[in-house]
């Protein structure tokens, strides 16, 4: 499988699941403030009209009717009729007095259209004030035979709702509305969340759940293709392994039998020898076939002790003369693997340093191996002191079957060593870094999930 294509794959789904909700929420809530907006500037400005209309309407009659009672009313029930239009509509009549201190209305739209329309009816003399003697209220002059009256409202009945009204309830449309753009988003998003979700499963290796091939007709022909390719992948990778392992396991036969004809042929030491070397490096080449086509098998994870693990193996080196370890390392470190695995994954490290990293000036290989323990993770570092790697190359030594100069293509081994050791982090779900060693050399850092 490949792992950049998927892992591109998986970083564009996510990067447009995430950029798509948000820009869905976003779109619709420009889209409802800015409906709300003009929703509430053109119903100000519609109803303004008929509104002062009927308000003036019902202003005229409280004063038509308040006079004409006071008009026809025995003095001497007028003071009870008085308190009862107080105590009850909310209507005050004061005697108007040239010394009266008033103030006019607020000046706003609907406040002109109510006083057109009220002159229009009682009269251009009729005054208008929105305090008078600092009493605040609807004040509306009237004349009684030679009298003047004021006549209060209070200022609710003619006024439209205040600016914190308005506010109030656009804060709760609007927050209404943003419940439903995130729901809205949310339906949108969710084919692609989980698109997104089985993309990562497969740059890792796994096998994603299928995913529902129901809803719209671009969601599910979507669904039914990125299965359809999931199946495939799988098919595919279940078939490559099938294949090197059939043709690893048929080649080792005559290889056995060739070895053994070798050895009754009667040849000299120095052919016999580099037959030898030569089916034992076929025999390598084949061995590498297998570990890198060896499908990932969860279910063989088992608790291992690295540290222990490490130490043997840097033992079984150290008895080398062409090798000299430093091991840095706790007492223990636990971990859920394969155990087989990351063995093979330190072998094969050091194995590769002793072949590519021999200290310059010397045909010693000496290899520095520190892990220790973090929250999660244990970090493993494998580095020697060679002369490294140009950094425009580091990337490439991960590839399947690559060599990067002449005299490594004489090495034995079919250019699978670090391939494979990429192959077993991505099984662990691990990480994998090569860098340039400071004072020279080539560091390899492994993290793995405990």
């Amino acid at each position: 499988m490949n792992k950049p294509a998927n892992q591109s794959l998986s970083q564009f789904l996510t990067g447009l699941r995430s950029g798509l909700f948000w820009r869905t929420f976003f779109l619709l809530t420009f889209l409802i403030a800015t409906s709300m907006a003009a929703w509430v500037a053109s119903f100000r400005i519609v109803e303004r009209v008929p509104r002062g209309e009927q308000v003036a309407a019902q202003v005229v009659s409280i004063v038509t009717i308040t006079r004409a009672a006071l008009l026809h009313s025995a003095p001497a029930l007028r003071r009870e009729l008085l308190f009862d239009l107080a105590s009850t509509q909310g209507i005050r009549v004061y005697p108007r007095e040239d010394d009266d201190d008033t103030e006019p209305m607020p000046d706003s739209d609907l406040i002109q259209v109510i006083e057109d329309n009220v002159q229009a009816r009682l009269g251009e003399d009729t005054h208008f004030a929105g305090y008078v003697n600092d009493i605040r209220g609807f004040w509306v002059s009237f004349r009684i035979d030679d009298d003047d009256y004021w006549l209060m409202l209070d200022r609710e009945r003619v006024e439209q709702a205040s600016g914190v009204q308005w506010l109030s309830w656009a804060t709760v449309t609007l927050l209404l509305s943003l419940v439903g753009a995130a729901f809205i988003s949310r339906l949108i998003n969710q084919p692609l969340s989980r698109l997104s979700t089985a993309a990562r499963a497969v740059a890792r290796g796994d096998t994603p759940a299928v995913l529902p091939e129901l809803g719209p007709t671009e969601i599910r022909e979507a669904n039914q293709s990125f299965n359809q390719m999931a199946h495939d992948l799988k098919q595919v990778e279940s078939d490559r392994a099938v294949i090197l392992a059939g043709i690893s396991h048929d080649l080792r036969t005559p290889i056995s039998r060739m070895l053994l004809e070798v050895e009754m042929a009667g040849l000299s030491e120095d052919a016999l020898k580099g037959m030898q070397s030569d089916l034992a490096q076929m025999e390598t080449i084949i061995a590498q076939f297998l570990d890198y086509a060896r499908p990932a098998d969860p279910e063989r994870f088992t608790p291992h002790d690295l540290a222990a693990s490490l130490k043997k193996i840097a033992g079984e080196y150290q008895r080398r003369s062409d090798i000299n370890i430093t091991i840095t390392i706790p007492e223990k470190l636990s971990l859920r693997c394969n155990a087989t695995e990351i063995d093979r994954l330190v072998r094969n490290l050091i194995e590769n340093a002793k072949r590519y990293g021999k200290t310059p000036g010397t045909s010693i290989t000496d290899i520095d191996i520190n892990a220790y323990q973090e929250v999660t993770t244990i970090r493993l570092e494998i580095a020697d002191h060679g002369s490294g790697l140009p950094d425009d190359q580091l990337n490439h030594v991960l590839r399947p079957f690559t060599r990067l100069d002449a005299a490594r293509s004489q090495a034995n081994g079919a250019g699978l060593g670090l391939a494979i050791v990429d192959r077993v982090v991505q099984r662990h779900q691990g990480k994998l870094e090569i860098k340039n060693r400071e004072g020279g050399g080539l560091a390899v850092h492994i993290i793995l999930p405990t």
